[in-house]
C-alpha cells in the first residue's frame, strides 16, 4: 500500500503558476476559467476559477516539464500558451471579444472542465477522471463543490439537489438516484447546475428556488440513443432474497422505462449499489430514517413503516416529445408490501404535581396495495404560449391487525390501570388531482399572464373491528372497574380541493417588474364516523349514538397580492404584499350545530439574493402563511380506540398564521477547492393549535385541543467542505459541521399552562480519502447534545446521543470489488431493558466477471448480530423511548447483470468493442 501511495508523486515537480485575467481594455475578468493539460494527451493537471479581480493561482505538481495553459471566457477567444513546471507569475493575460464564428467554434471546441456562466455551472465530465466503469454518482463525487452522501443525497455548494434531468427532461420520473446509480459516465457530455424551476417557471422566465439545485445531464446527439438494463438475483440465510430488473429505452424525444423488484430486506431495489446491492448502507437504521421506503414520481414505495416489510414492486414510464414542443407522458406503478412490526414503548408522563409511567408492547402485520397513475399533456402552439394538463389518480387497499398491551404506574412504581387492545381493519383509499394550466409571454421584457386550474379529490374509507379492555386498579391490588369495548367503526372522510390561480408580471423598466396575482381556494371536508356495539348475538347492529358524528368543514381562501421584482446580475429582490381571507364554516350534523367564522390577514412574501460572485452569495426571505387546522382537530366526538388517552375535537379551533424567516450564506473557493455554508432561520405561530390534556386519578387521560400564541422555532447550521489534492491519485476530503435547534412549545395539562423548551446541537465530521480507482476510506463521527427543560414539575432532560462510523471500498486487486460498513451507536438516558449501544458490521465482497458486465457477490448484513431501532423522544409533556424490529444478521449469494448499448456501443464493454 505504501508503493500505492507514492507512486502518484514520484519524479513529480511541484509548481504554483499565477496571474490576472483582464479584457484587451484592462478591466478585471472574475469567474474565468484557467487549467493546465499535459501536453501528450491533453489529462486535465489542475483548475481554477478567477477572482472578481481576475487574480488566479495554480497549485499542484507534474511529471512532465511543460504544461499547456489554457483560459476560457464566455464572448472572448480562448488563451493558450505553454508554461514550464515551475513558480511562475505569467502577469496579465489579456482575452480578445470573439467577433465571428469561427471564433466561436475554437471556444467550443476545447471545454474547459468548469464554466461559471449567468446562471448555470457547467462541467465537462470528461475532465474527471474516474474508473472506465463508472455511473453519474461516481463523476458527481469528483466534481468541486458537489457532496454525494452515503444515501445518495446530492447538494451542490451547500444546497440540496431536488431532481436531474437529462437533456432538459425528467429522466423516468423525479426520482435522482435512478439516474445518478444507473447511467454511465461514457454517454454523459456536460453536468450542468441551475436554480430549481417548474416548467412554468422556465417557460416565462420567472425565479425559480435558489435554495434548492437542479442538476442536466446533456448527452452527445449521436448517444442519445440506446438503452440499459440491469438484473439482480440474490438469495441467503434467513429465508432472505432479492429480485430487481431496471430497463430503460431513450432514443431521441422517446423514453421508457420498466422497473420491478421483490425483497424482504427493505429495499426498493430499484437504486442500485454497486458494492452493497439492495442491502444499501442505509436499510437498518431508524437514526438514519431508512426503513428500506422508496419514492419515483413522488410516490413512495416499499418501506411500509417501520419493522420488516415484504415488498413487490411493477413500474413503467412512456415520455415522447414531437413538434411544436408538444410532449406526454405516461406511468403506473404498482406496490403489494407485507409488513411486520413489534414496539415496545416506556412513556414518562409529567404532571403539574407529579409524574406517571406507561408501558406498553404492541405488534402488528399490514398488508398493502398500491396503484398510481399518472399521465401529463404539455403543448407550445407558438412560441409565445404554453399549455399543459397534468392528471393523476392514487388507489390503495390494505387491511391490518394489531394488539398491544398497556399499563400504567405511579410515581412510586404502583399498578394504576391496565389494557388491551385488538384492531382488525380494511382501509380503502383513492385520490385524483389535476393541474391545467396557461400562460402567455408577451413583449421583449419577460411579461407574461398565466391562469391555472387544479383540483384533489380524496376518499377515505374504513372498517375497524376493534376491542379493548381497560382495568383499573384499587387500593389493594384488586379490580375496581372492568370497561370492555365490542365495536365495528365506520369511517368515511372526504376532501374536495379546488383553486383558481392567475397572475400577470409587467415589466416597467430593464430591471423592474410588477407582479399581479390572485389566487381563490375552497375546499370541503367530511367525517362520517359510524361507531356500532356488538349485540347479545356478535352482530354490530347497535348505533353507539355518543361516539358517532357526522362533521362537514368549509373553507374559502382569496388571496389577491401585489408584487415588486427588482433584478441584475448581483442583486435580485423581490416582495409581495396582499390580503388572506378565510372564510370557514364547522357544522357538526347530528347535533345541529354550525359555527360561522371569518379571518382577514395581511400578508408579506419577500427574498432578497445578493452574489458577491458567482460562487459566493446571501440569501433571505420572509414569509406568512396561514395553516387550517385538520380536520380531526376540529371534529367534536369522543374518540376512544385508546382507552386511556380519549381524543375529542373542539370545532371552535382557529387557523393558525405563521411567520417564516430564512437567510443563508454560501461561499465555494476554487483556489483552495474548499467551501463554506451557513444557514439559520426560524418560525413564530399565532394561534398554534396545542393539546389540552386531563389526567383524572385513575392516569386515564382526556385530550382535546386549543389555540395559543407564543409557539416558535429556532435553527441554526454550518458547514465545510475542504478537499485535499495530495497528488493526482492521493486526495483527502475533509467535512465538519454543526447544527443546533430551539424550540418553544406549549399546551395545558390539567388546566395548567406548560412550555417545553428544547435545545439540540448536533457537530460532525467526516473525512473521506480516496486512492483512485483503488481505495476509498470513510471515517465519520456525530454527536448529538439533547436538552428539554420541562416547566411541569420542574423537570429537565438532557442527554448525549453518539455515532460513529467507517466505510472502507475497495476496488484491488483488478476486477474484485470490496466493501465495510461499520456503525457504532449510543443513545444516552435510555430506560433500563432497552438496549442503548449496538454495532452494525456490514460487509460485501464482488467479482467482476463477464467482461465487467456481471458481478458475482456475497453480502452480510449484521456481521455482529447487534442491530437495533432504540430513539428516545422529548415530547410536549412527556419522554419516550422506543424499540421496534429489526432485520437481523443474514448471509446473501447474489448475481447482479447489466446489458447496454449507447449510440451503437456497449458503455461496459472495453477497448469500444460493439454489443
Amino acid at each position: 500500500m505504501s508503493l500505492m501511495l507514492v507512486s502518484g508523486i514520484a519524479f513529480s515537480q511541484d509548481f504554483e503558476i499565477k496571474g490576472k485575467i483582464t479584457d484587451n481594455e484592462g478591466r478585471s475578468l472574475g469567474s474565468a476559467t484557467v487549467y493546465l493539460e499535459k501536453p501528450a494527451d491533453s489529462s486535465l493537471v489542475t483548475y481554477t476559477i478567477s477572482k472578481e479581480n481576475g487574480d488566479f493561482r495554480l497549485v499542484g505538481n507534474s511529471p512532465v516539464p511543460k504544461l499547456n495553459i489554457y483560459v476560457s471566457y464566455a464572448g472572448y477567444k480562448p488563451y493558450i500558451d505553454s508554461v514550464p513546471v515551475r513558480n511562475k507569475d505569467l502577469g496579465t493575460l489579456k482575452l480578445k471579444l470573439a467577433d465571428n464564428q469561427l471564433d466561436e467554434i475554437s471556444i467550443t471546441a476545447r471545454r474547459a472542465p468548469v464554466s461559471i456562466k449567468t446562471d448555470t455551472l457547467e462541467f465537462n465530465a470528461a475532465s474527471f477522471k474516474t474508473r472506465e466503469d463508472a455511473n453519474l454518482e461516481a463523476v458527481l463525487k469528483e466534481l468541486p463543490g458537489v457532496d454525494v452522501d452515503s444515501e445518495g443525497n446530492i447538494t451542490v455548494n451547500g444546497k440540496p439537489v431536488s431532481r436531474i434531468l437529462v437533456n432538459g427532461k425528467e429522466f423516468f420520473g423525479d426520482d435522482p438516484k435512478i439516474a445518478t446509480k444507473n447511467l454511465p459516465k461514457e454517454i454523459i457530455d456536460k453536468i450542468q447546475v441551475v436554480d430549481t424551476k417548474t416548467k412554468s417557471e422556465e417557460f416565462t422566465g420567472k425565479e425559480g428556488d435558489s435554495e434548492n439545485k437542479t442538476i442536466n445531464i446533456t448527452i452527445d446527439e449521436d448517444k442519445n440513443r440506446g438503452f440499459f438494463s440491469r438484473l439482480t438475483a440474490g438469495g441467503g440465510t434467513n429465508d432472505r432474497y432479492e429480485l430487481s430488473a431496471i430497463s430503460n429505452y431513450f432514443k431521441d424525444d422517446l423514453r421508457m422505462s420498466l422497473l420491478a423488484s421483490s425483497n424482504n430486506i427493505n429495499s426498493s431495489g430499484f437504486t442500485f449499489d454497486e458494492v452493497y446491492d439492495a442491502m444499501g448502507r442505509n436499510a437498518y437504521s431508524i437514526a438514519r430514517n431508512s426503513n428500506g421506503s422508496f419514492s419515483i414520481n413522488g410516490n413512495s414505495f416499499g418501506g411500509g413503516g417501520s419493522g420488516i416489510t415484504e415488498t413487490d414492486n411493477i413500474g413503467f414510464s412512456l415520455v415522447n416529445e414531437w413538434p411544436k414542443k408538444t410532449e406526454a407522458s405516461l406511468n403506473y406503478f404498482y406496490n403489494h408490501a407485507d409488513n411486520r412490526n413489534e414496539v415496545l414503548i416506556e412513556r414518562e408522563n409529567i404532571l403539574p404535581d407529579g409524574r406517571f409511567f406507561v408501558e406498553s408492547n404492541s405488534s402488528s402485520t399490514r398488508i398493502n396495495d398500491n396503484h398510481r397513475f399518472s399521465t401529463s399533456f404539455e403543448v407550445q402552439p407558438d412560441t409565445l404560449t404554453r399549455i399543459s394538463f397534468r392528471p393523476n389518480f392514487n388507489a390503495s387497499q390494505g387491511k391490518s391487525f394489531s394488539e398491544s398491551g398497556t399499563r400504567s404506574l405511579d410515581e412510586n412504581g404502583n399498578l394504576i390501570n391496565t389494557t388491551l387492545t385488538r384492531n382488525e381493519t380494511e382501509v380503502v383509499n383513492t385520490n385524483f388531482s389535476n393541474r391545467l394550466y396557461f400562460a402567455r409571454k408577451f413583449g421583449t421584457s419577460g411579461g407574461f399572464y398565466s391562469l391555472s386550474f387544479s383540483n384533489e379529490n380524496r376518499n377515505h374509507k374504513e372498517k375497524d373491528l376493534f376491542y379493548s379492555e381497560r382495568e383499573i386498579i384499587g387500593n389493594e391490588g384488586a379490580t375496581s372497574s372492568l370497561e370492555i369495548q365490542d365495536q365495528l367503526l365506520d369511517i368515511e372522510e372526504k376532501r374536495n380541493q379546488y383553486s383558481v390561480f392567475s397572475s400577470l408580471r409587467i415589466p416597467i423598466s430593464e430591471n423592474w417588474d410588477i407582479d399581479f396575482e390572485a389566487e381563490y381556494e375552497n375546499v370541503e371536508g367530511t367525517n362520517e364516523r359510524m361507531v356500532y356495539n356488538a349485540s347479545a348475538q356478535g352482530e354490530y347492529d347497535l348505533l353507539n349514538e355518543t361516539l358517532s358524528n357526522d362533521f362537514r368543514t368549509q373553507m374559502n381562501t382569496f388571496k389577491p397580492a401585489l408584487g415588486l421584482v427588482y433584478s441584475n446580475d448581483t442583486l435580485r429582490f423581490g416582495i409581495a404584499g396582499g390580503l388572506l381571507h378565510t372564510r370557514l364554516v364547522n357544522d357538526d350534523v347530528i347535533s345541529g350545530t354550525a359555527i360561522d367564522e371569518t379571518y382577514s390577514d395581511f400578508f408579506v412574501d419577500s427574498n432578497l439574493r445578493y452574489s458577491f460572485n458567482k460562487s459566493k452569495s446571501v440569501y433571505l426571505s420572509v414569509r406568512n402563511s396561514r395553516r387550517m387546522p385538520e380536520i380531526r382537530q376540529l371534529q367534536p366526538v369522543r374518540i376512544t380506540t385508546n382507552p386511556l388517552n380519549v381524543i375529542q375535537g373542539n370545532p371552535d379551533l382557529a387557523p393558525t398564521m405563521t411567520t417564516r424567516i430564512y437567510l443563508n450564506f454560501n461561499n465555494y473557493d476554487w483556489e483552495s477547492r474548499s467551501g463554506f455554508y451557513l444557514y439559520a432561520g426560524g418560525e413564530v405561530n399565532k394561534d398554534e393549535v396545542v393539546t389540552t390534556t386531563t389526567t383524572d386519578e385513575n392516569l386515564v387521560r382526556t385530550t382535546t385541543y386549543t389555540n395559543l400564541n407564543g409557539a416558535y422555532n429556532l435553527y441554526a447550521g454550518a458547514s465545510l467542505d475542504k478537499k485535499i489534492e495530495i497528488d493526482s491519485v492521493n486526495t483527502i476530503k475533509v467535512e465538519p459541521g454543526i447544527y443546533g435547534n430551539y424550540n418553544r412549545r406549549l399546551g395545558f395539562s390539567n388546566a395548567q399552562q406548560f412550555q417545553v423548551d428544547n435545545v439540540s446541537l448536533n457537530p460532525h465530521i467526516d473525512l473521506e480519502y480516496d486512492l483512485k480507482d483503488k481505495l476509498t476510506l470513510e471515517p465519520g463521527y456525530r454527536l448529538g447534545i439533547v436538552n428539554a427543560d420541562y416547566s411541569l414539575n420542574d423537570r429537565n432532560e438532557n442527554y448525549l446521543n453518539h455515532e460513529l462510523n467507517f466505510q472502507v471500498t475497495s476496488y484491488w486487486p483488478e476486477n474484485f470489488i470490496f466493501g465495510s460498513d461499520f456503525s457504532y451507536q449510543k443513545f444516552g438516558n435510555i430506560s433500563p431493558g432497552f438496549k442503548n449501544q449496538f454495532y452494525l458490521w456490514n460487509a460485501s465482497l464482488g467479482y467482476k466477471l463477464l467482461g465487467d458486465d456481471g458481478i458475482l457477490k456475497v453480502k452480510i448484513f449484521d456481521i455482529l448480530d447487534e442491530n437495533t431501532a432504540t430513539k428516545r423522544v422529548t415530547g410536549d409533556d412527556f419522554i419516550q423511548d422506543t424499540q421496534e424490529l429489526v432485520l437481523e444478521r443474514y448471509l446473501m449469494f447474489s448475481f447482479t447483470y447489466k446489458f447496454s448499448k449507447f449510440g451503437g456501443k456497449d458503455p461496459n464493454k472495453k477497448g469500444n468493442r460493439f454489443f
